[in-house]
């Protein structure tokens, strides 16, 4: 990481207040963050205190009560939805609870899916697909199904694929939430040394307090604010 380097994702003074019910319900109070290049930073809360909101918001999914987007120092959260959509294509790789492969697709094709929504040629689209996936220890797997492959072998070709495009950003909301420990740990030191060698500023919500001990910066979600926390404690 080069704590010097302008900061990949920049957000600042997020809010996000949902209509329920009983009232609005306000789950991001005056959010700030820096992501920068090279940096995997751990957000850690108990289930409904905003780290999918954050996430969502930081990949332009949704769209904040209040506050700034900044993606490489862009100011976004404003853009129309077409180049809020191109943005997440180019620039925001993401990775979820579940896998969303493409049951008809083998592992290769999967992940070179948003390359070719982005316009490349099916070779070269596969041949970086054929190189993530061998980087992820998946060399013997290109032409399985998800259907053939093991959950964690899933979640690695979920991970390639969100890397695919070269993304500046990457976010991932509990990417090892239905994994056992074992599998976890495999695919996130998989996920970590991936994304350290590409550079790329990753996001990662997780619930797996050992798995954020490894991460360069960890950050609780509490009653709508952000507070960083040591590397040493990282309980709620």
């Amino acid at each position: 990481m080069n704590s010097l380097a302008p900061a990949v994702l920049s957000v600042h003074d997020l809010t996000r207040t949902y209509d329920t019910a009983a009232g609005g319900l306000t789950v991001l109070r005056g959010v700030n963050l820096d992501v920068r290049p090279g940096e995997i930073v751990g957000l850690i809360g108990p289930s409904g205190s905003g780290k999918s909101s954050l996430l969502h918001a930081a990949g332009l999914l949704e769209h904040p009560t209040s506050g700034e987007v900044r993606i490489d120092g862009e100011a976004v959260g404003g853009l129309p939805e077409r180049a809020r959509t191109h943005i997440r294509l180019a620039r925001i790789g993401f990775v979820y609870q579940f896998h969303h492969l493409l049951p008809e697709f083998d592992a290769r094709d999967n992940v070179a899916l948003p390359l070719r929504i982005a316009g490349h040629a099916l070779g070269a689209a596969r041949a970086r697909a054929e190189e993530l996936l061998v980087a992820l220890g998946l060399a013997d797997r290109l032409t399985h199904q998800p259907s053939q492959l093991s959950g964690g072998e899933r979640q690695r070709v979920a991970v390639a694929r969100a890397l695919a495009n070269r993304p500046r950003l990457l976010l991932a909301d509990e990417p090892t939430g239905n994994l056992d420990p074992a599998t976890s740990q495999t695919v996130f030191e998989a996920l970590h040394d991936l994304a350290k060698k590409s550079g790329v500023a990753a996001l990662i919500a997780t619930h797996n307090m050992e798995l954020a001990g490894h991460m360069d910066r960890v950050f609780a979600l509490k009653d709508g604010h952000l507070e960083e926390r040591p590397a040493e404690s990282q309980a709620y």
